[in-house]
């Protein structure tokens, strides 16, 4: 195989993907919508009661899986929601494709890969250059709602909201919406944490 084929094929790919990504969010997204984001929605239990008990907020999920992505969409059709959408897509790609003026109102992230291996940390989404770009699509005062069944996961998030520069924890903040993920139902225990969105 000629590899220097195989990179340029990759990048056609994955270009193809971003501009169907994007006339995707334009079709329910514009320069003055603000809307609820979950980050690794998984099947859509969260994010569908959430619509449920919130209809004039907005909400847009998205995970990397098809499958649960095809299955939240069906909880989204059964429950017909007009302010619900669930999208395929990977967190930074999604945010690189919102229309420009786009706002989160809240974002929830709830029980992401912790990628447990050391070598592995590299790979979680929560990080400086992540809570960067969230950061630059919220505004002031606009909530980060993380929640792990993973002790050093939580520590090691807690440390890079603290050192941030865009974000404040709220330690005493309580939990605004309760509703029991798969994941949270099979946990032990958990451990959450609030954030706002500063002045800076």
């Amino acid at each position: 195989m000629d590899i220097t084929k195989v990179k340029p094929l990759h990048a056609e790919v994955m270009a193809q993907r971003r501009s169907a990504l994007s006339e995707a969010c334009a079709a329910f997204l514009n320069s003055e919508s603000e809307f609820v984001w979950e980050v690794g929605c998984g099947h859509g239990h969260f994010l569908t009661a959430y619509a449920q008990a919130h209809p004039d907020v907005s909400c847009v999920g998205i995970d990397i899986e098809l499958d649960r992505i095809e299955r939240a969409e069906r909880k989204q059709a059964r429950a017909q929601l007009p302010n619900l959408r669930f999208l395929r897509a990977e967190a930074r790609d999604f945010i690189d494709a919102m229309p420009t003026g786009a706002r989160f109102s809240a974002i929830y992230m709830l029980f992401p890969d912790p990628w447990p291996k050391r070598r592995h940390h590299k790979h979680r989404l929560l990080n400086s250059r992540f809570l960067q770009a969230v950061g630059r699509r919220a505004g002031q005062g606009t909530r980060f709602y993380f929640r792990t069944d993973h002790e050093a996961y939580f520590t090691d998030a807690k440390s890079t909201f603290a050192s941030h520069a865009d974000w404040d924890t709220c330690p005493s903040e309580e939990w605004p919406f309760e509703l029991p993920t798969i994941f949270q139902q099979k946990a032990a225990q958990y451990r959450s944490l609030v954030a706002a969105r500063n002045r800076h």
